[in-house]
């Protein structure tokens, strides 16, 4: 299972990262994991890079859009997408400052959707070190971040 943690990065980011996209990742891994002392350290820089997400916006909408689709449900805050044609289980939870995407396989019909919403988006799977802004094709897989 890969968990894809999915952050809308500021604009005057944007321009600074998209061509050093490893940077950008190592900065938000960095935060990540970061020690219990260090958490104020880590909420001010984070707050520098990214914008808040418009949580209720994005839940309506991706109700509104899937509600009526089989494989489609929600329960509480998770939208679940079970799709069996297309080999997809995928979990989604939008929170004011991160979209966290469960996935079982390597795609999500939640990309194409989220894609709507922001083309800042910056994906990241700080397990398998994955990461891509969301309105890119790739993925980047680095078996040595630093």
């Amino acid at each position: 299972m890969k968990v894809y943690f999915i952050f809308d990065i500021k604009q005057e980011f944007i321009s600074l990262y998209q061509d050093n996209q490893r940077v950008l990742y190592n900065i938000l891994r960095q935060i990540y994991y970061l020690d219990r002392e260090e958490v104020q350290y880590g909420y001010n820089l984070f707050q520098q890079l990214t914008k808040r997400i418009p949580k209720e916006r994005i839940d309506r909408g991706i109700f509104v859009k899937f509600h009526l689709d089989i494989p489609y449900s929600k329960r509480g805050q998770v939208h679940y997408m079970n799709n069996l044609y297309r080999d997809e289980v995928s979990r989604l939870l939008v929170k004011k400052s991160y979209i966290r995407l469960e996935v079982e396989q390597n795609h999500s019909s939640f990309f194409s959707i989220l894609r709507t919403y922001s083309s800042n988006y910056f994906v990241c799977e700080f397990q398998k070190q994955e990461y891509f802004f969301l309105g890119g094709n790739r993925i980047l897989e680095e078996s040595s971040v630093f």
